[in-house]
């Protein structure tokens, strides 16, 4: 197994080399699916755009990301399907897993995704496509491989890449990041995994049905970004699983060799070693600024990525920057969203801004959470008075039906029943958020999440029921009871 390294930049030609100077409305520079979505934009409102990726086109999402993550994990779950299917008459069995097939599996998958990102469809928009590094040399120019190319706009997303920490011993030890472990062809027969974030923690659930043992190793809390009335779901059935997730626990040093890695650590001042076969890092992620040469372009920059305003305009009043790079969390919905913010401001000079707010997220664990607007605790800061709505998924018949009642939706409203936030932890939790994501899109009230007919039976239909429960009390209302008995009377 090899220990992930940076990915090679192809040379960058000098400024004072030779090259072809090229003019665009667009320069964008990173190929993941925030540049591509400004390149798709900018081409369809007849803009001249430069398209510049130095690796592979779909950037993490499509290969390191999100795809082989849930290729991998449609696997592990069916696997899991199979050790409990007994509370449905059917014998339960543990099955056999030939990691071979598994990872041609993910490839396919990833394969069957990559038409949508191929370089040639967006040569067909007519995008000038550049596969080179880009590295600014002054605030209005970008030279990449042979090119040098001036832009009256340009868009800087390129992405992050794992974040390797600086732990003693690391460097002679094998191990995987997101961007190595989805090649991975054998069985983990025991995998630690430092990180106890989404990644990390998809990752280990994956592993686990797959047939490792896996321990996670947290310095913080484990999902400390999200509601912990939400996670503790989560963590109850990775417990459940026989996955280990020790939180409060500091690496102090690593250690060993292929197939027996020691991972020393402290927990509340005691030391303890853990052993594992293998070794996953999930410890976040850093912006990929490196080599752009933002310096010579004028562009504000620190450990956490590029500096941007609400409008996602860096310091060089030419150049945005959009997704991981610019700090913004690293969800395809982000870049996408910020892409969108870009088009609408470099094109169509709109005042459009970044509304945090409206981002929604997904972790794709069994049970998944997915949350969108405020958090009760920040909604309390806002508003004078909140109501706080739930509803259990035991409650719901389809739930029942498929024994996923674990979990239960979580609705944050103002006192006149504005929606402000509202958090799903249970079974497609991210299908299920969406429909609240419009609905704070839209500023709309509760009583319009009850206005609408759900086919029956349904998981939607618990967003219906959590937002009638904001009524409860209205038929024990004294003045309601008095209307109805007066109405009574008029026969």
């Amino acid at each position: 197994m090899p220990a992930s390294k940076p990915t090679q930049a192809p040379p960058v030609a000098s400024a004072d080399a030779e090259s072809e100077n090229i003019t665009a409305d667009i320069c964008v520079i990173g190929a993941g699916p925030g540049g591509l979505a400004v390149a798709t934009g900018a081409a369809a409102f007849g803009r001249s755009v430069v398209l510049v990726e130095r690796h592979k086109f779909g950037g993490d999402a499509l290969n390191y990301g999100c795809i082989p993550s849930r290729a991998l994990a449609a696997v592990a779950n069916r696997a899991h399907a199979m050790r409990s299917a007994a509370a449905f008459g059917i014998a339960g069995r543990d099955p056999e897993v030939d990691m071979r097939t598994v990872n041609a599996h993910v490839e396919s998958v990833v394969a069957g995704v990559a038409p949508n990102f191929a370089a040639e469809r967006f040569t067909g928009l007519g995008v000038r496509v550049i596969h080179a590094a880009a590295r600014f040399i002054n605030k209005k120019t970008v030279v990449a491989g042979e090119y040098r190319i001036r832009a009256r706009r340009f868009v800087i997303a390129t992405g992050s890449a794992p974040s390797i920490p600086a732990i003693p011993g690391l460097d002679s030890v094998p191990y995987f990041t997101n961007e190595t472990i989805f090649a991975n062809q054998e069985r983990l027969h025991s995998l630690i995994i430092i990180g106890g974030g989404p990644t990390g923690l998809e990752l280990a659930q994956t592993h686990s049905r797959l047939g490792s043992r896996v321990m996670v190793l947290e310095a913080d809390k484990a999902l400390a970004d999200e509601d912990p009335e939400l996670s503790k779901f989560v963590l109850e059935q990775l417990a459940e699983e026989g996955v280990s997730v020790h939180e409060g626990t500091k690496v102090e040093s690593i250690e060993g060799a292929l197939g027996r890695v020691r991972v020393n650590v402290s927990v509340g001042g005691e030391k303890h070693v853990v052993e594992g076969s293998h070794l996953l890092l999930a410890v976040g992620r850093r912006p990929s600024t490196s080599d752009l040469g933002l310096e010579a372009a004028g562009i504000r920059h620190d450990g956490r990525g590029i500096k941007v305003n609400a409008g996602l305009k860096t310091s060089n009043r030419r150049v945005f920057a959009i997704g991981d790079v610019a700090g913004g969390a690293p969800y395809v919905q982000v870049a996408d969203y910020h892409a969108g913010i870009v088009v609408r401001r470099a094109l169509l000079r709109l005042p459009a801004r970044v509304d945090e707010r409206l981002i929604p997220r997904a972790t794709f664990t069994d049970p998944e959470i997915a949350y969108v607007g405020l958090s009760e605790a920040e909604a309390a800061k806002r508003a004078q008075k909140i109501h706080v709505l739930r509803w259990p998924y035991r409650e719901n018949d389809r739930a029942q039906a498929e024994r996923t009642t674990v979990g239960h939706v979580k609705i944050i409203t103002s006192r006149d029943g504005k929606i402000l936030g509202a958090g799903i932890v249970g079974a497609q939790a991210g299908e299920l958020i969406q429909m609240w994501s419009l609905a704070i899109t839209q500023g709309l009230n509760i009583k319009a999440m009850t206005s609408w007919i759900a086919p029956y039976p349904t998981l939607a239909e618990i967003n219906k029921r959590v937002a009638a429960s904001y009524y409860a009390a209205t038929p024990a209302s004294p003045t309601l009871r008095k209307v109805i008995n007066f109405l009574a009377k008029l026969g």
